[in-house]
This record gives C-alpha cells, structure tokens and sequence, in this order.
C-alpha cells in the first residue's frame, strides 16, 4: 500500500486527494493513456498498479474493493475483463509514465502515463541454470591398462574387422533363429 504523504495535498484535503486519484485511475482504465501533471502521476502510478493486481486476482472480494475505490461498474468490469487479462503474465510495472515537456501556462511539468500492455515473455532464470552447469563434472580416473590396450595397431584392426560384420542386418539374424525352431 502506498505510504501516505505529509504536507500539502494535490490541491485539497486528503478526501479530495483521493477522489481525484480514483478519477485519474478510472481515467487511465478507460482510455488506456492520460495526460497529466508529473506530480499527480508519480502518485496515480501505485494506486492504478495496485488496482490491476486487485484485478489479476479476479475474485468478488477484489472486484469489491475496486469498486469501493473507483465506483464506476462500467469502468471495474473493463479493468477485471480486459485489461486484467493483458497483464497477467506481467509481475508488475503495469504504468509507464514518459515526460512531455511543461505547460505553456504554468510551467508544469506534463507527462503522459499509460498502461503497459504488450505481452511479456516470462524470463528463464539463468543465474541457477548457469550455477548448476557452471559445477565442475568429477571424471572418474582412467585406468593405465585401458590406454595401454588401444594403440593405433589394435584401432586399425578392430577397423578392418568392423567392416566384415556390418553387411549382416538382423533381418539376416533372425531368420536363421526362425528357422531352428
């Protein structure tokens, strides 16, 4: 849950302060993109974020608590329906807020927040992949006599020997052993 701020609010009391950030939010959830003060978006963003992983959830309770904080049915159900579903495989960072500029008449700074539905591929963890194959693999010791046996003279032969014994298939196998019986 977002902490709340000491001092002034956006501009009014801490009642005010919440339903303008409930408007904002429906807004958000409506068009998808808003274009607002800087100010006013850095404190939307954990209160729509918390909003959609109310609807992630998609239980009654959920949908109940964001309608206490929005109201709107009309704009609950497009969030639990359609937005929620576009986010699902996203742990988070559902709003990205980009800097316009400042407002001709007050110098504000204006940026413009939305909601960020692009599919996500979900990431493979590579770090535990990496440090199980990073472990060196125990080799067990070679024997002295086995090398000894394999000299070149012995791979030659075994070679010319391999050859003689391929032509025969085990359809040719086996119908010898078919016939004795």
């Amino acid at each position: 849950m977002p902490t709340p701020t000491k001092g002034p609010r956006l501009g009014g009391g801490p009642a005010h302060e919440r339903l303008m950030l409930a408007n904002l939010a429906a807004a958000l959830f409506t068009h998808k993109s808003i274009k607002t003060t800087e100010t006013k978006a850095k404190r939307l963003r954990p209160v729509a974020e918390r909003l959609i992983t109310f609807a992630k959830r998609g239980d009654l309770h959920a949908r109940r608590r964001v309608l206490a904080t929005i109201g709107d049915k009309s704009v609950v159900h497009e969030l639990f329906t359609e937005i929620a579903p576009q986010v699902a495989l996203r742990e988070g960072g559902y709003t990205r807020i980009t800097k316009l500029g400042f407002r001709k008449g007050d110098n504000a700074s204006m940026v413009q927040i939305e909601l960020v539905l692009e599919p996500v591929t979900p990431k493979s963890k590579p770090a535990k992949a990496s440090a199980k194959a990073a472990k060196p693999v125990v080799a067990e010791p070679v024997e002295a006599e086995a090398v000894e046996a394999e000299t070149p003279a012995e791979v030659q032969a075994e070679a010319e020997v391999a050859p003689d014994a391929a032509p025969q298939s085990d359809a040719t196998a086996e119908a010898p052993a078919e016939d004795a019986k």
